[in-house]
């Protein structure tokens, strides 16, 4: 139970770290799409934006850094192994980024092409996250991959979570100033935990006057925002895998107390019975030694 009440805190504490967040995306959001707007659509020559054709894949796998909860990190493994099997009989070249010990640990003892390896941890920050993005987007940009997919736990509930596949670059505009968001709320209900999911809808585009002159060239402005959104999708898919794992941990724990309830009942039960069945034994030994004797 202790151990459950911590994962639990530790919940709390991702879900403030991902509502710390919003503000700083939604701005992002509202400010590009106005760029978009100002340029006029996705007309842009940018290589972060540009589709070409995928010859190589890298594929930036989030795990745990530990074990004790649950199928979190085996469910995960199996989907990126599944990825990458998909890729190779596609004829598509694919390596890793692994993040986290426990999916470090399982693809370097099987000879998997690990490009770069990063640590998880339980709180992750705008640092942790930047060296992470630097690295995918300098191997994208480079072109010594085609395209950068993202492979994460996606947090649904305290007792569900869905290991999820996405393509990080290249993207579209439309995908930036689009797509909505979400928050969770960790609730408790006379003793019982619960998940609140909150849909958000999409930032307004921020309005630049026709009049307004850039010191920069606009599409040099969206080059650089580009870096920013990103390093905040990393961000935000770390503190949702960190949550994932925090929650399978609190259930794990959940379920060890649980059987260790049952287990303590069961053995119990078993020893009253063979305590019963001696005492008995025992008392029909003494009325057949009194019935010899009369």
């Amino acid at each position: 139970m202790a151990m459950k009440l911590v994962a639990a805190a530790k919940v709390r504490r991702a879900q403030d770290a991902v509502l710390a967040t919003r503000p700083f995306s939604e701005t992002l959001q509202s400010v590009f799409g106005g760029l978009i707007n100002r340029i006029g659509g996705e007309s842009m020559d940018l290589p972060l934006l540009t589709q070409r054709e995928v010859n190589k894949v890298t594929l930036v796998v989030i795990t745990g850094d530990r074990g004790l909860c649950g199928g979190y990190n085996s469910f995960m493994i199996k989907k990126a192994e599944n990825r990458f099997q998909e890729l190779k009989d596609a004829g598509i070249e694919a390596d890793m980024i692994l993040i986290g010990k426990k999916g470090i640990t399982y693809f370097e003892r099987r000879g998997y092409p690990i490009r770069k390896t990063f640590e998880t941890g339980q709180n992750p920050d705008a640092k942790q996250a930047l060296k992470i993005s630097e690295e995918l987007l300098n191997t994208y940009l480079s072109g010594e991959t085609d395209a950068v997919e993202l492979l994460y736990t996606k947090f649904v509930s305290l007792i569900a979570s869905a290991p999820s596949v996405r393509t990080l670059v290249p993207f579209s505009a439309s995908e930036i100033t689009a797509t909505g968001d979400e928050v969770f709320q960790l609730t408790s209900d006379h003793g019982d935990f619960g998940v609140e999911r909150k849909e958000l809808e999409v930032a307004e585009p921020q309005e630049f006057p026709n009049d307004m002159i850039f010191e920069q060239d606009p599409i040099q402005i969206v080059n650089s925002i580009l870096p920013l959104y990103v390093n905040g999708q990393i961000l935000r898919t770390l503190q949702e895998s960190v949550a994932s794992e925090l929650a399978a941990r609190m259930q794990s724990m959940q379920s060890a107390s649980d059987n260790a309830g049952s287990l303590a009942k069961d053995l119990s039960l078993q020893y009253n019975r063979a305590r019963q069945a001696a005492v008995t034994q025992e008392i029909l030994e003494i009325v057949a030694g009194a019935s010899a004797l009369e």
